[in-house]
């Protein structure tokens, strides 16, 4: 998974296959970008701060993002210094048009020490699983070759971790970790517990931890088999926040939420900003709505996606987030 989406993203064009929030509508960005300068005060407004996207994609989301702040919090704008999380050269030529003075990144290791924002949409789920099977009394992983699966038993340590909390798998079961994910929800997690860091990651998996295959693929907006068209498809898979949230919180973190995209996107002002675009798009008032609702509708995208956050311990409530 990880070799396929490295030569995807370096050699395709991932938005012939999929559309992401940003995409979709103006106010996605618009939403975040404000809701950072909320987190921004309540990590007593340091200057300069490091606001940083992570998977930025065509950088639709930061340019709107600075857009808003730039008009409704010029004490935000002036501090932050926008810094990307990106691989692919294809994807930060892009990026380069919309945000010029962003600085780039591999991972999360070489940004600068210091008060950090973060923001990552649909990020976590390109990262690589590992899936394994339950099989009689033990486990199995699973392996690709020669473009078939094939099955191999897996150490005998690994075997407790691979329990999904609360229920005791079957035979068959498929249970995935996502190790990458893990790292870095690590690195965030010691980054707020030690300095003035937060972090809000919207993406799409169950708010529990849960067995099941949720590998998929897609090209040109239709899903593919995984194995064929491996390295010119998007590969996803659900996130499993109820983990991702136990690593933070043992890396000394609080976490707020997951709450689901379309309570947190509409408690955030979602179709009072859209119905506001509309005014001033006669032509097609209804488009930002019929945006808006895609965004918040339960069964769109309001249920299945969800937002959650990272932040120092005892960080009040954010932004969105109902007290815990």
């Amino acid at each position: 998974m990880a070799r396929a989406n490295a030569i995807y993203y370096a050699t395709q064009d991932p938005f012939a296959d999929f559309t992401t929030a940003p995409e979709i509508s103006q106010v996605f960005g618009e939403i975040l970008g404000l809701w950072a300068s909320h987190a921004w005060q309540q990590l007593g407004s340091p200057a300069p701060v490091a606001l940083v996207e992570a998977g930025p994609g065509r950088g639709t989301l930061m340019a709107d993002a600075l857009r808003a702040v730039r008009r409704a919090a010029p004490d935000f704008a002036a501090a932050l210094r926008v810094h990307l999380i990106e691989t692919s050269p294809r994807l930060k030529a892009s990026q380069a048009a919309l945000a010029p003075d962003a600085a780039w990144h591999d991972d999360l290791t070489t940004l600068p020490a210091g008060p950090m924002i973060l923001l990552a949409n649909e990020f976590l789920d390109a990262l690589p699983i590992r899936q394994f099977v339950r099989r009689g009394p033990g486990w199995t992983e699973r392996f690709v070759a020669a473009g078939q699966w094939l099955e191999q038993p897996v150490e005998p340590d690994l075997a407790p971790n691979l329990v999904p909390q609360g229920r005791a798998p079957a035979e068959g079961d498929i249970v995935e970790l996502n190790e990458a994910a893990r790292g870095f929800l690590a690195a965030l997690g010691q980054r707020a517990s030690r300095h003035a860091a937060i972090a809000l990651l919207v993406d799409y998996g169950p708010e529990r931890s849960a067995a099941g295959d949720s590998l998929q693929a897609l090209a040109r907006k239709r899903p593919t088999d995984p194995l064929r068209q491996a390295g010119s498809a998007d590969l996803t898979a659900h996130v499993d926040f109820a983990d991702l949230a136990q690593v933070a919180c043992g890396c000394g973190a609080s976490v707020q939420g997951p709450v689901p995209q379309g309570a947190f996107l509409t408690a955030l002002g979602l179709f009072q900003r859209a119905e506001r675009l509309a005014r001033g798009q006669p032509a097609d008032p209804e488009a930002q709505i019929a945006a808006a609702r895609r965004l918040a509708d339960p069964a769109a995208m309001g249920h299945l996606f969800k937002a959650m956050a990272i932040a120092p311990p005892n960080c009040p409530p954010l932004p969105g987030f109902p007290p815990s």
